[in-house]
């Protein structure tokens, strides 16, 4: 990429002045590879770090946001495991720490489940599988991190089932995380089978107090309809009576496009607390095709409206949603050549949202080293044309038909004192694109330049203003 040339247009305030002058089509193309650098490094650290118990606190819920002590928004990401009778060996210190020191998690699920085979009120050992949770409940807060307790109901369909056994479960279990935290406790995983909301809310109103009996504050995450995908039902018929409750979406990319983004987004804004504590980039099945593109679209939505998400999931199984290859029997120190196709995305949204580089990882082989394309500092830039900023960085890469595929996000600021009415960018590139897909502003391509102009809703910045979640996708030529 060869830089950014920014454009505006500017209201006349009202002295009647003309609009500022100087600013409109002028070019700020940054060629300076140390201003970029500083650019990248001041970026990086307004992004600040994830969310942590001990810088955040316990959490609570505010209208629809997940906040932390101050009454600031959080957003957590993190990894879900799989089932834990299947898959114990996973809940160790050494994957914990990775997970969060190299991985940026700052939440891990423990997914408990409770009628297969295995599960806790099927045949499965319960002091056995408590004592697993208690032991990630541990691993979690030595690395500074959330936890959330689930209880994964999936073929027994309807929670009230064994809706006394749940009651005994989360009696003793928040008995114990009374005074902690970072502990979140989701009580039914998936209804589905024809259970209604209905059904739902009943055995909610069941578990809640159990819980709420030991402790009159942690958070906790009630399911939804149809594998926790109607969200619209509880938005039309929440649960009163009970602070900080959260609501259930999952969703799996390559299945789950635009209509469940639309249905969250309206119960979002209906008022609706929503926490994706599952979700995976391939389709339902949990086997099937990947969609970076769709996973992409959930992740800007997730965090426009700054909704916590979990992926499915920390295993080896032969399945697409396992964020291991098969072939991986490490239970931690996972390097790149490890990971599944959805391990690799994972990790590169994860760290990259973030703002983190490599570093000296590639110096040391017992930590992940990314062997896909990753965005360098020259890629990250900040960069002003008289009184609009534009910043500018590579969020995601990929391959597709042996050719790369880079995923870039914009934000556009007004700095100076006076509103701007509209605004475009031209992003020239040094070899020939094609646009893939593009959200937030009108895009075309001439040559080897993206060429962006503002939607009629975001065109207008006030003084100081800024409009975000813009984004592109462009796949690279030969």
């Amino acid at each position: 990429m060869a830089g950014i040339i920014i454009k505006n247009d500017r209201r006349q305030g009202s002295s009647g002045k003309s609009p500022i002058s100087g600013n409109a089509g002028c070019p700020a193309v940054l060629e300076d590879k140390e201003r970029k650098e500083e650019d990248t490094e001041q970026e990086v650290q307004m992004e600040g770090k994830p969310a942590s118990p001990s810088v955040t606190g316990a959490l609570h819920v505010e209208g629809t946001k997940l906040c932390g002590k101050n009454g600031e928004p959080v957003q957590l990401r993190g990894i879900s495991t799989h089932g834990m009778a299947w898959f114990p060996d996973y809940i160790n210190s050494d994957c914990f720490a990775q997970l969060h020191n190299e991985w940026k998690v700052n939440v891990m699920r423990l997914a408990m489940y409770t009628a297969e085979s295995g599960g806790y009120c099927t045949d499965g050992d319960k002091e056995y599988l408590k004592g697993l949770i208690r032991d990630g409940v541990r691993y979690a807060t030595e690395q500074d991190m959330y936890v959330i307790i689930d209880w994964h109901i999936l073929s027994d369909n309807n929670p009230n089932i064994h809706l006394e056994e749940a009651k005994a479960f989360f009696a003793e279990i928040s008995s114990e995380y009374v005074d902690a935290d970072n502990v979140l406790y989701e009580i039914c995983n998936e209804p589905n089978g024809g259970t209604e909301w209905s059904d739902i809310k009943s055995y909610a109103k069941e578990v809640i107090p159990v819980i709420r009996a030991n402790d009159q504050e942690a958070v906790i995450i009630v399911g939804t309809p149809n594998w926790s995908q109607f969200v619209d039902q509880a938005a039309a018929d929440p649960i009163t009576g009970y602070e900080n409750l959260m609501y259930t979406l999952h969703f799996y990319a390559a299945t789950h496009k635009e209509d469940l983004r639309s249905k969250m987004a309206a119960a979002v804004e209906g008022g609706l607390p929503i926490f994706v504590t599952e979700y995976g980039i391939c389709d339902a099945s949990g086997n099937g095709s990947i969609d970076i593109e769709q996973a992409n679209q959930w992740v800007n939505l997730m965090d426009q409206y700054e909704i916590s998400y979990v992926a499915w999931n920390l295993s080896n199984k032969e399945e697409s949603s396992a964020m291991l290859l098969s072939s991986c029997n490490k239970t931690s120190g996972f390097l790149a050549e490890d990971l599944s196709e959805a391990g690799k995305w994972l990790y590169q949204m994860l760290t990259e949202e973030q703002g983190e580089n490599g570093g000296s990882q590639t110096e040391n082989e017992d930590v992940l080293e990314p062997k896909e394309s990753r965005a360098d500092s020259n890629d990250g830039q900040v960069l002003a044309c008289g009184d609009i900023e534009v910043s500018m960085y590579l969020k995601n890469s990929w391959e597709e038909e042996g050719k790369a595929v880079r995923q870039y996000e914009l934000t556009v600021r007004n700095t100076s004192k006076q509103e701007c009415t509209s605004w475009a960018a031209d992003i020239p590139f040094e070899e020939n694109i094609a646009l893939t897909d593009g959200w937030n502003a009108d895009y075309s391509v001439q040559g080897q330049t993206v060429h962006i102009t503002s939607k009629e809703y975001n065109g207008t910045l006030p003084a100081g203003g800024e409009a975000g979640d813009i984004g592109f996708i462009v796949k690279m030529g030969d």
